[in-house]
């Protein structure tokens, strides 16, 4: 399996000839962009649900957009991701 834990680090895969190393590509970059937004919401909501009168948590990370359409888009991200793995399973890609 591939480790890649940056969006550099898919490069190589998404420009090779083989369809199934750009197939990976895909998958790895789309999932890294999912864990950076899960961990950024998660740091809003923790924010939220801390900040009450009696307690003062830690400060929410700088947001312009709502947290309600941030995890939209998180949980359309891994219906795609969910869609690519079972994609892989059918096509023998091992992820």
């Amino acid at each position: 399996a591939y480790n890649m834990q940056e969006l550099k680090d898919t490069i190589q895969n998404m420009v090779s000839e083989d369809y199934k190393e750009r197939f990976k590509a895909e998958y790895y970059q789309t999932k890294i962009r999912y864990e950076k937004l899960k961990a950024f919401t998660n740091k809003i909501e923790a924010a939220e649900r801390t900040d009450t009168g009696y307690y003062k948590g830690p400060a929410a990370p700088k947001h312009d957009c709502p947290i309600g359409l941030l995890r939209e888009q998180q949980y359309a991200m891994g219906e795609y991701l969910h869609c690519l793995e079972i994609r892989a399973v059918i096509e023998g890609v091992e992820l």
